[in-house]
């Protein structure tokens, strides 16, 4: 089985704010490396923590892949690890924030093998650092993506309609 790596971060400056995520996949056994971010005008921390790995995922062209997933989000790492994703998804993701990323990120998931490990963020841990600074320039440009749900979302709550 292809094993990688997916090292990963999320940014928003601001929470919410313009934000962004940063992807570096390396494959095991060739070693080879790949880059990829994207900006996003408005968004939180943790969607962009989320959406770092559900980006680096989709760039899987085969399956089952072993991925260990590498991250400085405790709320990824513990929504998996702590089997707490599994219990969301049991009851419908009923009152759970980032429920759309959430399903993107089970059907990865379900495809392969996954485990998470947490790396304490701005510790000059190389590839966690790359990932920083992926994210962090990718909110800045000024071709950023639209969060569609998230915006929706706080439509909604704002009383608004589509």
């Amino acid at each position: 089985m292809k094993k990688v790596k997916l090292y990963t971060d999320g940014s928003s400056r601001g929470n919410p704010g313009p934000g962004g995520y940063g992807v570096i996949l390396e494959d095991i056994k060739s070693g080879v490396i790949r880059e990829c971010s994207e900006g996003y005008k408005l968004t939180t921390n943790n969607r962009m923590e989320l959406m770092a790995v559900i980006a680096g995922l989709e760039k899987l062209n085969i399956s089952p892949v072993d991925v260990e997933i590498i991250t400085d989000s405790r709320y990824v790492c513990d929504a998996v690890e702590k089997k707490w994703l599994f219990k969301w998804e049991s009851k419908g993701f009923k009152n759970k924030k980032n429920k759309d990323l959430w399903k993107r990120f089970l059907i990865h998931f379900n495809k392969h093998k996954i485990r998470t490990t947490w790396v304490k963020g701005h510790n000059n841990h190389r590839q966690n650092e790359r990932c920083d600074f992926l994210a962090l320039s990718a909110s800045k440009k000024t071709n950023k993506k639209t969060d569609h749900e998230y915006e929706k979302n706080v439509q909604t709550k704002m009383g608004f309609k589509d």
